[in-house]
């Protein structure tokens, strides 16, 4: 076997080579296409969202789902008109500034598709190294930000803005800080050196931690459970319990592997 096919691991992945060949032919101009990353990040978004939309339309009806919900019998499930503002919020903030600035990081950066596809050894440690990295710089990011008054005030403030945690509110923030972490988790892909697969995939499990970190559901099923050592909802506090001088939480992958999520959720407020 030679280097190339050693590195890519081809003779491993015959699936992920054909389902990698597939996307090239049918979908290669749109996996160049520099808009893509926002495009992604935002509609992924919104369809992990969907869920917990219909979670919170059932919760004034169903028993079972009520006690679900986190904050069950403090405050009604966001209503419907929550959900819209919040998603014209994030929509427009996306359009000004996300996508300009993202499409021109990634025209800067280059994009080229291989022609191997990874093996699952390599898709699964480049996605491992992604997580970790990225949540390194998001612990640093979030940390300074409640830290610094002014980067505080002009920043992250805005997403301290909900009483109650639902899904969508993962997005809800000022242009700076979406911009920010998206350029944060392409970068952490981009150091990493990830194949297009692993760097889809490590996104794609990115917003679903955001969205079920922000939920405000302990779902039977949530990965919190069947991974004991991630965060998830339960450890994510109604964010105006947080200001300036007092801890933040932690972000949902990596740092949980050392106990900062429940360190933060057991600090006195």
């Amino acid at each position: 076997m030679n280097v190339h096919s050693t590195e890519h691991g081809e003779a491993n992945a015959p699936v992920l080579q054909s389902l990698w060949e597939y996307a090239k032919s049918a979908q290669g101009e749109i996996l160049l296409s520099p808009y893509m990353p926002a495009y992604y990040a935002f509609m992924t978004h919104l369809l992990f969202c969907a869920p917990f939309l219909a979670l919170d339309a059932l919760g004034s009806v169903c028993q079972r789902v009520q006690l679900w919900r986190i904050a069950a019998g403090a405050s009604p499930p966001p209503s419907l008109q929550q959900w819209s503002e919040c998603f014209w919020r994030v929509l427009y903030r996306y359009l000004i500034c996300v996508l300009p600035v993202t499409a021109l990081f990634q025209m800067v950066k280059g994009h080229t598709l291989p022609e191997l596809a990874p093996s699952v050894w390599q898709l699964f440690v480049e996605v491992i190294a992604c997580l970790l990295l990225f949540d390194t710089l998001f612990f640093i990011w979030h940390i300074t930000m409640h830290r610094v008054s002014w980067l505080y005030r002009n920043i992250h403030q805005l997403h301290h803005q909900h009483r109650i945690t639902f899904a969508l509110a993962a997005q809800d923030a000022s242009s700076a800080e979406l911009l920010s972490l998206l350029l944060l988790a392409l970068s952490s892909a981009w150091v990493v050196g990830c194949h297009p697969l692993s760097e889809a995939l490590f996104h794609l499990i990115n917003s679903w931690l955001a969205v079920e970190d922000h939920c405000g559901y302990d779902l039977p099923w949530a990965l919190h459970r069947l991974l004991p050592f991630l965060g998830g909802a339960p450890f994510t506090k109604p964010t105006t319990v947080f200001t300036v001088e007092t801890t933040p939480p932690t972000s949902p992958t990596g740092t949980t592997f050392f106990g900062t999520y429940r360190a933060s959720s057991s600090r006195p407020k």
